[in-house]
């Protein structure tokens, strides 16, 4: 078995995230600059390495991010309704003189990392400038979420960061919200019924319980003011 292959997260019926191989987890904070923007991140809390654990799906946990069974007593109702088309089958694309932008604009998780200084819309049809060919790839990269694609027009490839397997907690101090769990490293995802949703560098699961796009964040941890305040 492969490093990689040995890590996976299975969500489970209307309850947690199960999380196996050790995955490492810790949080990490939205850094922002003096306007608001979302500019990179600052390193939170590292939790003790476990083989196996559960995160909370359902956001009302009392010893988060660790599942505590509340699910069960609210009835959470945690249907997944995230398509199971793949990414570039729901991609629109946007060609610029340099660079082509994918996005999905499904998988948002408001993370706000896309319209520093020019947004990355406006800036890959800009991609013939060096200075706003670097931020756009900047840009598309820093989103968590995995919404955006970027190619490199001239060599067809991806540009794309590669990371070390881990999870992250977002927290957005700008928004005063605890936002969704971060995937990174190519984790496969495994749903309640057993279906393999595509791998993928890096995505992001709710942990509040409000997405419309289950298990994948859509932002609504900012408007039902998700916050965890002790754990």
């Amino acid at each position: 078995m492969s490093e990689k292959k040995k890590y996976r997260i299975k969500v489970t019926k209307n309850g947690p995230y199960i999380v196996t191989g050790g995955v490492p987890l810790s949080k990490q904070k939205i850094k922002i600059n003096d306007n608001g923007e979302s500019i990179g991140w600052t390193e939170g809390q590292k939790y003790p390495n476990r083989e196996q654990y559960a995160l909370c799906r359902c956001g009302h946990s009392k010893n988060h991010p660790y599942c505590d069974g509340t699910h069960t007593k609210i009835k959470f109702e945690g249907t997944e309704t995230a398509s199971r088309d793949s990414y570039f089958e729901r991609a629109k694309k946007i060609e610029g003189p340099e660079l082509i932008l994918y996005d999905v604009r499904d998988l948002c998780a408001y993370a706000r990392f896309c319209d520093v200084d020019d947004t990355v819309w406006k800036l890959v049809g800009e991609s013939d400038v060096p200075r706003k060919k670097k931020l756009c790839i900047r840009e598309a990269t820093d989103c968590p979420a995995g919404r955006f694609v970027i190619i490199d027009k001239r060599t067809g490839k991806k540009i794309e960061p590669k990371s070390a397997p881990s999870i992250s907690l977002i927290e957005d101090t700008a928004e005063k919200a605890s936002g969704p769990i971060w995937v990174k490293g190519a984790i496969q995802i495994e749903s309640a019924d057993g279906y393999e949703y595509e791998i993928r560098e890096k995505q992001t699961l709710c942990r509040c319980g409000q997405s419309k796009n289950k298990p994948f964040c859509n932002g609504a941890h900012c408007s039902c003011q998700f916050y965890v305040e002790h754990y």
